[in-house]
């Protein structure tokens, strides 16, 4: 008897701070040469998004086009939501507010929160162990009354930390293409409880380590890891930086073909 052909799936992914879908450009078409639909999102105020960050005050704000996208998911239907960066926490904002529309979170090398502790917990443990030296040029400047504090990478933390490894070409897109964002520390500071253990909790969770990010080091990806009990299977992809969509795309591709094939 012939085999029966493998459903193809729907990926969903968010980028991180400051970048856009097209961050996605390489994996993309890999995704769909091999018979599954990709769905890349401009969170508002980033990438092609006409939102201007001024109007943007909250993380919830910020993830509203992520969740008009899995809103509009047929019932019967499921996606794999991958966040990249700091878009692992808009990520985990679209598996609280719909759990049943996504069979796995899958965090790229991201900032990944927990349902036990207030959501700026992550966010606040990654600060404490990174030197403010360690943003090199980028820009940081407050926005709004009462001030949020924005951020705009600068051209040597590309070069030299968000793209340490990836084709120079990569390099002069970034440094083209990203627009000032925010991490919404005020605002999650603020929120007592923003994930829950049966909402959040109920999906699955993967975690994909970028051995050589020096953004967000290898080291902070396995401790996020230990205190989220939700994640489920933990892949690595070698020699990948902060970004491994233009680093290692087909490794990046493979891992993502093989975590959809296990949970969706």
């Amino acid at each position: 008897m012939e085999a029966t052909k493998e459903q193809p799936k729907h990926f969903v992914a968010v980028h991180g701070v400051g970048h856009g879908a097209w961050v996605y450009y390489k994996l993309k078409p890999r995704i769909e040469a091999a018979g599954h639909r990709f769905t890349p999102v401009d969170l508002a105020g980033a990438g092609r998004n006409e939102k201007k960050l001024e109007e943007i005050r909250t993380m919830v704000d910020y993830t509203r086009p992520l969740l008009e996208v899995l809103a509009s998911i047929p019932e019967n239907e499921k996606v794999i939501l991958i966040g990249h960066s700091g878009g692992g926490m808009a990520a985990a904002v679209g598996l609280e507010k719909y759990p049943n529309k996504v069979s796995v979170g899958v965090f790229l090398n991201a900032i990944m929160p927990d349902a036990k502790n207030r959501p700026s917990y992550v966010f606040e443990e990654y600060t404490a162990r990174t030197p403010i030296e360690k943003w090199l040029d980028t820009k940081f400047f407050p926005y709004g009354d009462p001030p949020i504090m924005a951020l705009l990478c600068g051209p040597e933390f590309i070069s030299s930390s968000l793209y340490n490894r990836s084709p120079k070409e990569d390099q002069a897109l970034g440094k083209l293409l990203v627009r000032p964002g925010s991490l919404f520390m005020e605002d999650l500071l603020q929120t007592e409880k923003l994930f829950t253990e049966e909402r959040f909790g109920s999906v699955p969770q993967a975690y994909v380590i970028a051995s050589d990010d020096i953004t967000i080091t290898a080291d902070f990806q396995r401790w996020m890891i230990q205190n989220n009990p939700c994640v489920k299977e933990v892949k690595e992809i070698k020699g990948a930086d902060h970004m491994p969509m233009f680093t290692k795309p087909d490794e990046l591709c493979q891992c993502l073909l093989e975590i959809a094939k296990t949970y969706a």
